[in-house]
């Protein structure tokens, strides 16, 4: 029982998203919304619950069903012994007469007070959360918390979203360690206290909107379920069936009438690479003629490439000369978006976001709503969209997503709606696109990698991201600028007054070197440095990437392990797109026969990650066609050994383990080869 206490503990003091309640007003409660409820009786049956409250001076009945009961959070696995889920469910009706009556069975329950409540909560609390200006992020699988001492010593919790920005995050933990440190806490608490109740009721004291007045314990049934007061809420502005689709042809019509107009230049030049690289994909050949009858050799024991001269090479490739900066990997949505959100709570000055999708799922929702808010405390606030990425992805829902949830129309408009959010969506003249995801804050710090925001990213799929300080954060920051006044209605000249402009330096040299690689039209640095790095490699290759339908790469990479490289790819299965799915089929055999590692992923992974004999490239670039020649892509690239380092033990080694080795052929279809063909052409 121990452990279901300690796991619902820090979401007893927020709000929590639930389906809202159908909660029946009563006459005039203006006055009380900020005074406790103290529950004063309770009882229980299989399917309902009832509870006579006082409010201020004055008394309610109310209830509800068990049967609308939401879980809190996910179950960690194996589940420990006596585990059970917090739950949450809401009050239902409310009403100033007494019941007429009481179902026969109803157990009636002890009610423990509020003094003997946060007796316990302090206990419980102070061993896990810092009382030195910062807090401890709880995750609860679904929803994210802030623990932390004010400066009088007083516990508060919040959502991680609300964060107040005086105080930073020190550390996160998991629901399941939470309960862990709880366990003998609270045992010793019953035995003092002399509970020797099998269920009962604390008042907690929680007062305002969403307030979570009243916490019921069952430890025969391991049940742990929070009451909570709903307020009626005006309904969001929802889709119409056929939205979407509008939104999509304006969008494509816009790319391509008004967009001329300001961006001729710009437009023009995307048709051209657009149109030669199509041409140059027709004209391709069969490399694999041949090689099916030469045995693939041992590894080798060569030395790996000489990364100095390599950096060297590298700046006959890049556009730009190497920088400098750290690097901290953050690896899937829980460890992203805490500091993500640390980071924008905290934010002074600026806020730079720049995605390729900007979803309307919950989640996303959450994140618009935060960003809103800090525009509106006075922080300069800019989102870039992709038109097309974003109404795209608007049009797909993450399974994981709560029924209850109604997704804004426009995620434009949302943002843009009751905040100073100043927004701008680029176009997409011939569906090629900007595909870069970047935040800079304050311009001190920055974060780039594959998540987009929405609930995937968070929630459902593996994806990596980088946190970035030092130099690097200004060349950052100048591609924001570059890209943001382009998106604006100078355009074309926009683009060409902000190149003028003279570069940042708001960051004194730190770090290790690092380098930025970009993909734009006429500009394959991501390609070039990636594919020269394969033909340069002599000791190993790790890759994972979810989209290979790059031929002359994948080409490469057969040269590279008959050479006696040790090259090895992560890939999923499955992906977001069936035709990417049926075409990495055909690469993951072709790469099995020619003697690569391949590793199938357990679940979608959307990690854009290489390691070339120490030399790493991370970023936002697939090795597909549009990532690799047509769409704007960033990418971060280093040979620091630390750097190295960080991306082998966080991402490869844990990955390789998880990733079951494919060891035989996946069978083809005919239609496989067709779909192929027309992947290369349309990713």
């Amino acid at each position: 029982m121990a452990a279901i206490f300690a796991a619902g503990l820090a979401v007893l003091l927020v709000a929590c998203e639930t389906p809202q309640s159908r909660l029946t007003p009563v006459d005039d409660i203006s006055g009380l919304e900020n005074q406790p409820m103290i529950a004063l009786e309770g009882y229980r049956d299989d399917s309902d619950y009832y509870v006579r409250y006082r409010w201020g001076e004055r008394e309610f009945f109310a209830g509800g069903s068990w049967l609308d009961r939401v879980e809190l959070v996910e179950s960690p696995a194996p589940a420990p012994q006596n585990y059970a889920l917090p739950s949450l469910v809401p009050l239902q009706y409310r009403a100033t007469t007494r019941w007429a009556s009481l179902p026969p069975d109803v157990v009636e329950l002890p009610i423990f007070g509020v003094e003997k409540w946060r007796l316990l909560r302090d206990r419980l609390l102070r061993a896990v959360v810092p009382d030195d200006g910062t807090g401890l992020a709880l995750d609860f699988g679904h929803a994210d918390y802030f623990l932390y001492y004010d400066d009088g010593g007083v516990f508060q919790a919040t959502r991680l979203l609300d964060k107040p920005p005086d105080y930073r995050l020190r550390g996160a933990m998991r629901f399941d360690e939470f309960m862990r440190h709880g366990r003998p806490v609270l045992d010793a608490f019953l035995i003092e206290q002399g509970i020797n109740d099998t269920e009962f009721v604390f008042n907690t004291g929680d007062v305002g909107p969403y307030s979570l007045p009243f916490l019921y314990i069952n430890t025969d049934r391991h049940l742990l379920v929070f009451v909570r007061n709903v307020p009626l809420e005006p309904v969001a502005v929802t889709a119409v069936p056929g939205l979407k689709g509008g939104q999509a042809v304006g969008h494509f019509l816009n790319s391509h009438v008004p967009n001329l107009v300001l961006r001729p230049v710009s437009s023009l030049y995307r048709l051209f690479f657009a149109v030669t690289d199509t041409a140059v994909s027709t004209l391709r050949f069969d490399w694999t003629t041949g090689l099916a009858d030469k045995p693939v050799p041992g590894l080798g024991d060569a030395a790996p490439m000489d990364l100095q001269a390599w950096e060297r090479d590298l700046e006959n490739i890049a556009s730009r000369p190497a920088t400098s900066g750290s690097i901290d990997l953050l690896v899937d949505g829980a460890a992203f978006f805490n500091r993500f959100i640390d980071e924008i709570t905290t934010a002074r000055e600026t806020i730079r976001l720049q995605t390729y999708i900007f979803d309307n799922d919950d989640y996303a929702v959450k994140i618009g709503r935060l960003l809103k808010r800090r525009s509106n405390d006075g922080v300069d606030v800019k989102v870039l969209l992709d038109g097309l990425g974003t109404i795209s992805g608007t049009m797909a829902d993450s399974e994981s997503q709560p029924e209850h949830h109604r997704p804004p129309a426009s995620v434009r408009l949302f943002l843009e709606s009751g905040s100073r959010v100043a927004v701008r969506q680029k176009a997409n003249p011939w569906f090629t696109g900007d595909h870069v995801k970047s935040t800079i804050i304050d311009d001190r710090v920055a974060f780039v990698g594959g998540m987009n925001v929405g609930r995937e990213y968070r929630y459902d799929w593996h994806d990596l991201m980088l946190e970035l300080r030092g130099p690097v954060v200004d060349q950052i920051s100048r591609e924001f600028d570059i890209a943001w006044a382009h998106a604006g209605p100078l355009g074309d000249l926009g683009f060409v007054i902000s190149q003028a402009l003279p570069e940042r330096h708001n960051n004194q040299d730190q770090g290790y070197p690092l380098r930025l690689l970009l993909t734009g039209p006429g500009n394959y640095e991501i390609f070039n440095a990636q594919l020269a790095a394969i033909e340069r490699a002599q000791s190993y290759v790790f890759l994972q990437n979810a989209y290979f339908t790059d031929d002359r790469l994948l080409r490469e990479l057969v040269m590279a392990r008959r050479r006696g490289v040790d090259v090895r790819v992560v890939i999923p299965m499955e992906t977001d797109n069936g035709l990417i799915t049926r075409s990495n089929v055909l690469a993951a055999n072709l790469m099995l026969a020619n003697g690569i590692r391949v590793y199938i992923y357990p679940g979608f992974s959307h990690v854009k990650a290489a390691v070339f004999d120490g030399w790493i490239c991370v970023g936002s670039a697939n090795f597909d066609r549009l990532s690799l020649r047509l769409n704007r892509e960033l990418n971060i690239a280093s040979s620091d050994p630390e750097a190295t380092r960080q991306l082998l033990e966080e991402l490869f080694e844990p990955d390789f383990q998880a990733s079951p080795e494919l060891t035989g052929p996946i069978p083809e279809r005919w239609l496989d080869h067709l779909v192929e063909i027309v992947g290369d052409y349309v990713y």
